[in-house]
């Protein structure tokens, strides 16, 4: 039996599938944390495109409707709790570990209660905003390319959609680890920001064909392939970037915002990994791995999360689908909590 606090919290919801307008915000029961449990007071959430896909009913699993939550990432801090739990205590910052079904403990809320295991510590002075912008899109750019890809100095990675949260932050990974990010957009518009954030190179894939993509990763490499390539794209384009890797490289494919079926390259010997975040973050050594080459780069700047815009209040997170939907922004887009 679920022991309430007698107290509700303000948490989007969705009753049915669809565009930004099927979100809204509505009143909910604030259950009290259970043994292992942590109740967090939430400051700030980041947006991911894991959940439009998750909203309009796309996502690899399904929402279970009426009254589906939504969210992955957020920062706050820890307002209470449950039996059991040491690792935290109240005042605590923290942020959302993005490792559970956001469909039932999404963090789109004013307050949430998840199980420990769902949540990691804030890094030392690392405000709100900045840490719901942080802890997935550069766990999945270490976990992806890193851990899972075998990304070492001086290799080439070839970054698609590099625009994004995640997209962004895999460059500053990159960059970290020494290797040479490659970044694709599909506009001519974003080249230079991407340039500025710290891609080597960017290549425009508006009005060019599969063929001109692997024939400008080989000519930067000087004819060899890259060592690397990290998609979120999908589709029969993902046997293309196959293509562009040089013998026993290495594709990681993360997302799939091409929702046909994906195609192969036939370019072997190459090894193709199907990344799930989820499952590396649902591991201890994972998280602590993690946690420790995230924190480690904030300290030293070495990784700074690009905001393409803040929203203020639970009431504008349509407004914010709206944003992330028009493939205008670059970077991550934060809705601020008002309490």
């Amino acid at each position: 039996m679920t022991t309430t606090t007698g107290r509700t919290t303000k948490a989007v919801l969705f009753h049915e599938t669809g565009g930004p307008e099927v979100l809204t915000v509505e009143e909910v029961a604030l259950p009290a944390p259970g043994p292992g449990e942590v109740l967090v007071r939430v400051e700030a959430i980041g947006l991911n495109r894991a959940e439009a896909l998750f909203r309009e009913g796309t996502y690899y699993y399904r929402a279970t409707l009426p009254g589906s939550r939504l969210g992955y990432e957020a920062a706050g801090v820890v307002e209470a709790v449950g039996a059991g739990v040491t690792a935290y205590a109240p005042g605590d910052p923290v942020m959302a570990a993005a490792n559970f079904d956001f469909g039932v403990h999404g963090v789109y809320a004013e307050r949430v209660v998840l199980p420990e295991e769902y949540v990691v510590a804030r890094p030392e002075g690392v405000d709100a905003v900045t840490g719901a912008a942080v802890w997935l899109t550069y766990f999945t750019a270490y976990g992806g390319m890193v851990l899972t890809g075998g990304l070492r100095p001086g290799d080439h990675a070839v970054i698609t959609g590099a625009s994004s949260g995640v997209g962004t932050a895999a460059i500053q990974t990159a960059l970290r680890i020494g290797a040479v990010p490659i970044a694709t957009t599909r506009g001519e518009g974003k080249r230079k920001r991407l340039l500025e954030l710290g891609a080597a190179h960017v290549i425009v894939t508006e009005n060019k064909d599969a063929d001109a993509l692997v024939e400008e990763v080989r000519r930067i490499t000087g004819g060899a392939g890259a060592d690397l390539v990290f998609d979120a794209i999908g589709g029969p384009g993902f046997a293309r970037l196959g293509d562009a890797l040089r013998p026993g490289g290495t594709a990681v494919l993360y997302g799939f915002l091409d929702p046909r079926p994906v195609e192969l390259s036939m370019n072997w010997p190459i090894t193709t990994h199907g990344y799930a975040n989820g499952a590396l973050a649902r591991t201890e050594e994972g998280r602590r791995r993690a946690a420790g080459f995230i924190g480690s780069g904030l300290r030293d700047g070495s990784l700074a999360p690009v905001i393409a815009e803040t929203f203020e209040g639970l009431e504008r997170i349509t407004d914010a689908h709206r944003l992330m939907e028009s493939n205008t922004h670059t970077g991550k887009i934060v809705v601020r909590v008002r309490h």
